[in-house]
């Protein structure tokens, strides 16, 4: 009797554990996100992260030692960017600001962001090792970057050179926190354009 071949069974395709690893990541952070913008900072733990995202407490730990780094982390992903990112620099400072300060009212105009912003804020107040920690990890690279943009701008003769940066940069930014935080107007990119072209009017040079 004639033997009837079968086709072979085509061969399993084993999983990718980078992608798996990367799926897990995501739904880490996706996860602390939901919870600090529910429960702030203080009632977050590393165990309601694990449940959340379903995966073992373990797996966090492989990548994040405290839930301060993956708040951090949360950040960053929201944001697109990390911590000191250099600003543009195309030779137009007002133009190169517009980009980075309209990016920063969208960003604190999306619901998740702004719960978590204000979580981590209030938080901040009681909590000085997590002050400290957002302030050398976040806060002050991202300062930095504004002032060495206008430490360009100024080497450049485009701003007044006897003008300190750092303080030039909470001209630029500390509106910007203040409305949001008091919620004392809405934050749109023409009251950025309008807190621009004004803050430029006092850097100009000096004749």
């Amino acid at each position: 009797m004639a033997q009837t071949s079968t086709p072979e069974e085509p061969a399993r395709t084993r999983p990718n554990p980078r992608r798996r690893s990367e799926r897990a990541r995501k739904a880490i952070l996706t996860a602390a996100g939901e919870l600090l913008g529910e429960v702030g900072y203080n009632r977050l733990t590393m165990e309601a992260i694990a449940a959340r995202a379903k995966v073992g407490k373990q797996t966090i730990y492989r990548w994040w030692p405290a839930k301060s780094a993956v708040v951090l982390d949360v950040f960053a992903e929201l944001t697109g960017g990390s911590a000191g990112e250099p600003l543009p620099d195309t030779g137009d400072l007002p133009a190169d600001l517009r980009t980075v300060m309209h990016g920063i009212v969208d960003e604190l105009a999306d619901p998740l962001m702004d719960r978590i912003n204000r979580a981590v804020i209030a938080e901040m107040q009681a909590d000085p090792e997590l002050a400290e920690h957002l302030t050398r990890t976040l806060l002050r690279p991202n300062l930095d970057a504004f002032g060495e943009r206008l430490r360009a701008a100024r080497d450049a003769g485009q701003i007044d050179p006897g003008l300190d940066p750092a303080i030039t940069v909470e001209l630029l930014l500390a509106p910007i926190q203040n409305r949001w935080m008091m919620r004392t107007g809405a934050l749109s990119h023409a009251y950025v354009d309008t807190l621009i072209d004004t803050v430029m009017r006092a850097l100009r040079p000096r004749d």
